[in-house]
């Protein structure tokens, strides 16, 4: 599996859009209903949606985020050879800081947790945590 990081790509390419999120200084990760692992918000971009527009319904829809500030952070780029027949796959990298959140969740994901602590279990290992150094990297962690 590779990933790859880009300063801008054609909007027609952004199939994803992954949002690196905190929250009074910590991070915040979700539980999937249907797995044990954490992962970082995001999703599947619908027809016709605009990229942040994505962004912002994942985060709400994941986190339950209802007042938050949020940045592009960069492109980035998946090919792996089990996943789109090999093809490389973009998406949108984001970084919020979310003020407040909904009373509860109305999605697949069954609970946020909210930690200074990176996860011990990844649903996406060999994604996510590069993103998130990417993140790092660019300014975006420090506080």
């Amino acid at each position: 599996m590779k990933v790859k990081f880009y300063e801008k790509a054609d909007d027609a390419l952004f199939q994803f859009a992954v949002i690196i999120t905190r929250t009074e200084g910590n991070y915040v990760f979700c539980k999937h209903r249907q797995r044990e692992t954490l992962e970082v918000p995001g999703g599947h971009r619908e027809p016709g949606e605009a990229i942040l527009d994505t962004a912002k319904r994942e985060l709400y829809e994941e986190t339950g985020a209802l007042e938050f500030e949020l940045w592009p952070v960069c492109v980035y780029s998946v090919t792996a050879a089990d996943n789109f027949d090999g093809q490389e796959t973009f998406g949108m990298l984001y970084f919020a800081e979310v003020k407040r959140f909904e009373g509860e969740l109305h999605s697949e994901i069954e609970k946020i947790i909210i930690t200074k602590e990176m996860p011990k279990a990844w649903t996406y290992p060999e994604i996510q945590p590069k993103l998130l150094e990417e993140a790092g990297k660019r300014g975006f962690l420090n506080t």
